[in-house]
Parts: C-alpha cells; structure tokens; sequence
C-alpha cells in the first residue's frame, strides 16, 4: 500500500477510536465511577474586591491547565497586565478538556502516553500534536452533542465553579463571571455557561476567540455572548457549517439570541485561527500597525471593561 494512504488510513482509524471512546470520560463521571479520590477543592481567601472573574478556557492543544502553547502564554501575560488597573481576577489554570479538570499528564491510565505527546509536541509540529488535537476536538463535539452534552457540560461548569472558589470565589455573592473560551474552548464555555449561572447565581457572558461553537439552548441564559471572528480563520467558520442551528434560515436559540441582542461577532481583521497570522501573533500587524495581539488584547480588555460598566440583570440571592 502506498504510503499517503496507509497514513490516511492510519489517520481514519485513530479518528474513529477516538469519537467512539469520547464520552466515556463524561459517562463515568456522571455514573461516580471516578472522582472519589481527588483531593478536596481548597477555598482560597475570598476576593472582596472583586467586580468580575474572568476564566480562560484555551484551544484544543492543551494537554493541561497549566500547559500552554508561547502565544497563548504571551496573551495571557498582556492580559494580566492590561487588567491590573481593574478589579477583575484572571483566572487561566483550568483544563477544559476534562469534565473532571484531569489533566491529560495526570492520573490517568495512559498518561505517560500524554506526557510523552507534549513533550514530542514541544520539540516541533507534528503526529504528537495531531493526536492532542484529535483527543480534544472529540470532547468538544461531545459538548455539542445533545445526547452527551447536559452530562459534560454540567461536569464542565462543576469543574469551572471549582476554579473560581479556588481564586477567592464567594458563592451566591453576585460577582459576574466572564469565560474567554480559545477555539474549542468556546464551546465548553457555550455549554457550561448555564450550569453555572444557577451555581454562581450571578451574570455569566462569554468572549469566543475563533471559538467554534453550536446553538445551545443556553444562548438565551447569557448576559452576553461575544464571538471574535478573523477574515482568514477558516476553523471558526466551522461552527456556522456543522450545526444548522446556526443556519439564519433555522428557528434556534442562536437566531433568538440574535434577535435579543446578546450576540456580537466582532471582527478582527485579517488574522488566521492559529500560529503565524493568528489572533495571538505578535508578528503580524493590523492595517492601524498593531500587532495581530495587540488587537485581539486590547479587544477583549475593552469588551471586559464594557461588562463591567453596563446594568446586568439581577439574580435572586441564595435562599
């Protein structure tokens, strides 16, 4: 056999043992199979300052809340700075991949085979990050699935309340909470984003970067959903094929949260999904001479401080 199509078969095979076993990680942790032995979630020292949380939710390549490809780490790092005049906290070690928030490198059967996949990832483009994507982009379509998604996503927002009671979070204190979600990340926003309005009781909107994203229901349970698009990014451009409750022709919660105003798709110029060229290139620069991150920093600070300044509806306090 050729070698092109030995690899494409190679390729189809892997593809489909991965679709098949996705949802097994969601089942089991709705069936109390695993959990138990994790350690107790640690309030930290609540945060009495603060007006907003925001969580970073990143792209398909993490293996970790804790591993990040440079750019995402440089976008983080501006981040942080342009919102320390603020009194939001920024919140960027969940793994959102995970209903749990295991990391792949954690207690799991084949870490080691995941450790080993970052660690060749790291060294340079190629099957090792082909195969994280793989793993990852099969736990976003299962957060769109409607068979599976109420189960993962309810282990997402679960997984997302944990990490905010980790940085100081007060629950039932009404303090908004704004989750970026990074290409596939704007999906599990999308889908925990209900969930965790009725845990937080509190304002929850999203800011999508090149998110790819389904018309969940819980459209019409945000404050606020604002979806970063580039003129190049083909990736994003997936959400609107895939899922016919995209479609403008389609009743849907994405048409009704259209029609309601909680939808903004701002675009951001001419960047690409990912790597050079994308929203987070400190390389490229926008026709105005600001780098591709600059932009798309200066976006979302801008977006967060709008949130901040505008009357959000109230939630009733717990009982």
């Amino acid at each position: 056999m050729p070698e092109p199509l030995l690899f494409l078969g190679l390729f189809f095979v892997v593809f489909l043992i991965a679709g098949v076993l996705s949802p097994f990680e969601a089942l089991g942790w709705w069936a109390g199979w695993y959990g138990d032995d994790e350690e107790p979630v640690e309030t930290g020292t609540p945060a009495a300052d603060a007006s907003r949380f925001v969580v970073f939710l990143s792209g398909i390549n993490s293996v970790s809340g804790e591993t990040f490809a440079e750019r995402e780490l440089a976008f983080l790092g501006r981040l942080k700075r342009e919102l320390a005049d603020t009194d939001a906290v920024l919140i960027d070690d969940i793994f959102p991949y995970s209903v749990s928030g295991r990391p792949l490198t954690g207690r799991r059967v084949f870490s080691w085979f995941w450790r080993w996949a970052h660690r060749t990832k790291v060294g340079g483009p190629g099957v090792a990050g082909f195969l994280i994507n793989i793993r990852n982009l099969w736990q976003v379509a299962v957060s769109a699935d409607s068979r599976y998604g109420p189960i993962y996503n309810q282990g997402s927002a679960n997984m997302i309340l944990n990490g905010l009671l980790r940085h100081g979070y007060a629950a039932h204190s009404g303090v908004p909470v704004t989750l970026i979600g990074y290409s596939g990340g704007g999906q599990v926003a999308l889908g925990a984003a209900p969930h965790l309005r009725i845990s937080v009781r509190a304002p929850v909107s999203i800011i999508s970067l090149g998110g790819v994203m389904s018309a969940d229901p819980g459209l019409l349970t945000l404050e606020h959903l604002y979806h970063l698009y580039g003129e190049r990014d083909n990736v994003q451009r997936l959400g609107n094929v895939f899922f016919p409750g995209r479609w403008p022709f389609i009743p849907s919660p994405w048409n009704r949260a259209k029609k309601r105003g909680l939808i903004d798709l701002i675009a951001m110029g001419p960047t690409d999904h990912t790597g050079p060229g994308g929203y987070l290139d400190d390389a490229s620069y926008l026709p105005d001479g600001r780098s591709y991150l600059d932009g798309t920093v200066e976006t979302i600070t801008g977006l967060i401080r709008r949130e901040a300044r505008r009357a959000v509806r109230v939630y009733p306090a717990a009982d």
